[in-house]
């Protein structure tokens, strides 16, 4: 930054150290607002946000925990954002999605099932799902979620180390 600045002096100036030094600061001083700038920006844009998940919490009246990861801070703002319009099976999808990353099925049959068919166990962000469906859904349904876990088939072909790496908690019956 600074020896574009000196660039722009006459050639007899270029090399006076006095020019040379304010220079340095300058650019230094400019350097570090254009940083300042792009963190703005970042925490503009709620995929990219950290500090600013705060400000989109504190505009949707959701709790702020700084003690959760950002992803999940992420997925609950996104959840309020798309949680608004008519009830119905896609919305639900839509608000569970926005928590598990996708892959969820949801369906109707005299409570509102959730299916995670792709995230093995239980989401580490369950609470935050469930209370976000619960303020979307009509309050006389009920909801019940359904958890895919390790099938015998799955377990059957793995080796002792697969099996040793996997958490408990991905076993059905397993200790959450």
């Amino acid at each position: 930054m600074s020896n574009e600045m000196i660039n722009t002096l006459p050639l007899f100036l270029r090399k006076s150290e006095v020019y040379r030094d304010i220079f340095n600061s300058k650019g230094e001083q400019i350097q570090a607002l254009l940083t300042d700038i792009e963190d703005i920006e970042q925490q503009m844009n709620v995929d990219t946000a950290t500090w600013g998940l705060d400000v989109f919490e504190k505009e949707l009246n959701v709790e702020i925990d700084r003690s959760k990861p950002y992803a999940e801070r992420r997925s609950v703002i996104k959840s309020q954002w798309r949680g608004n319009g008519q009830v119905d099976a896609d919305l639900i999808r839509v608000v569970a999605d926005s928590y598990t990353n996708g892959d969820t099925v949801v369906s109707f049959n005299d409570a509102i099932v959730v299916e995670f068919t792709s995230q093995i166990g239980r989401p580490p962000n369950l609470s935050d799902l469930q209370e976000a469906i619960e303020e979307t859904k009509p309050a006389h349904l009920r909801v019940e979620y359904d958890f895919r876990y390790y099938t015998i088939d799955e377990v059957s072909s793995m080796t002792i180390n697969e099996l040793s790496s996997i958490q408990l908690e991905n076993f059905a019956g397993g200790v959450s």
